[in-house]
């Protein structure tokens, strides 16, 4: 359980997580290989103000295809950030990629 608080980014939050799991994604089996690294790229520019709409469907699909997939846990581990952070907070994900300024700002130390 991550217990944070409201000022928290979720598009951030699921980034930083997508990239640990892409991190420690052992390569063996494809969908845990490319849905990692797709989900974390996808996160990154959508967080960084160049994602589109077009990249939430993706990441929403490609995170939906991993689960249940992979020859371990981690690829099922690995879509629940994202899963979890759209279902809750989409409406921070579409501010993200149409251009409008999230209010929240981080309050998880980033260093």
């Amino acid at each position: 359980v991550v217990v944070m608080d409201e000022t928290v980014d979720m598009v951030w939050v699921a980034m930083k997580l997508s990239h640990f799991f892409k991190h420690e994604s052992c390569g063996k089996c494809t969908p845990c290989r490319e849905g990692t690294f797709w989900m974390d790229k996808l996160l990154h520019r959508i967080h960084h103000g160049e994602g589109t709409e077009k990249d939430l469907e993706v990441l929403r699909s490609v995170a939906g295809q991993i689960g249940g997939k992979t020859l371990c846990a981690l690829g099922d581990f690995a879509t629940s950030p994202v899963l979890g952070t759209y279902r809750h907070f989409a409406d921070e994900y579409k501010a993200k990629v149409s251009g409008k300024k999230v209010v929240k700002e981080t309050a998880v130390p980033t260093d």
